[in-house]
């Protein structure tokens, strides 16, 4: 229910922020988001029914092909962001476009950061990073760069280039609030060392579709030997791996890094 809360709290901000502060100048977002702003201030259509509407192919999709509990939360998230899309009224809070966009930034980076912590996500570009990791190493961090670019050239060619550059001023805000309350890096490594290796690798591999490797380590002041497992997962498996460490050893050193690079597949063998 924890997890159910979050997401609604942070799609309920998320609809704030894109009617309050985004929408009403004309500013987009990043990501799948962006693209139905934009068609919702082009045509008649509610941009919360445009945002279903472009989501709807994909969570199809990503319910054959991702896992269950990730993709049922990231389907109440878009659900729960169309509805608030459509029943926020649109208010023009500030006149200034730059402190709405940047307003607009930081509270979407504040509701999709809850959103990624609660194990899903918000839809769109997300859902397409998934299922291009899931059986080969793209470079999703390029690809989601090349996609918002895609948004920023759109939005300065249709509205006007003031337009395209505060939606450049609201996606890097966003990403910034995302990483401080979650991750925006797209790939990381996690070095776990703990007492109870064996159990900690059955646990990941019968939950995660990842390799690990295993080395042995030994405390230096205490001299007990301790397991050290080395594994790369996507941001969107994140708080389910720190849960599932927790929940075997809970004193078990965590280390979280950004991943830049991965050469070769890092998916276990089937």
């Amino acid at each position: 229910m924890k997890n159910v809360g979050l997401i609604l709290f942070g799609s309920f901000l998320v609809g704030v922020a894109y009617n309050f502060f985004l929408i009403p100048h004309e500013i987009l977002s990043s990501g799948l988001s962006g693209v139905a702003i934009m068609f919702g201030l082009i045509t008649p259509l509610n941009t919360g029914v445009v945002n279903l509407l472009l989501n709807l192919p994909l969570l199809v999709i990503g319910l054959m092909k991702l896992g269950k509990r990730f993709i049922s939360y990231t389907i109440l998230s878009v659900l729960a962001i169309s509805f608030s899309l459509y029943a926020i009224p649109i208010i023009k809070v500030s006149t200034e476009p730059i402190l709405s966009a940047v307003f607009g930034g930081v509270m979407t980076g504040a509701g999709i950061g809850l959103i990624f912590r609660a194990s899903g996500s918000s839809g769109g570009f997300d859902i397409l990073a998934m299922l291009l990791t899931k059986k080969k190493d793209f470079p999703i961090g390029s690809i989601l760069t090349a996609m918002n670019a895609v948004v920023v050239l759109a939005s300065g060619f249709i509205f006007s280039w003031d337009a395209a550059l505060n939606t450049m001023i609201t996606i890097y805000a966003t990403g910034k609030v995302i990483d401080m309350i979650h991750t925006n890096h797209v790939k990381l490594t996690v070095m776990i060392i703990t007492s109870k290796g064996e159990e900690v690798k059955e646990k990941l591999l019968s939950n995660l579709y990842r390799g690990i490797t295993v080395m042995n380590g030994e405390g230096a002041y205490t001299g007990e030997g301790r397991a050290v497992l080395v594994t790369v997962i996507t941001r969107y498996q994140l708080t389910d791996v720190k849960k599932m460490i927790h929940e075997v050893d809970p004193q078990a050193f965590v280390n979280v890094t950004q991943t830049v690079e991965v050469v070769g597949s890092f998916h276990r063998a089937s």
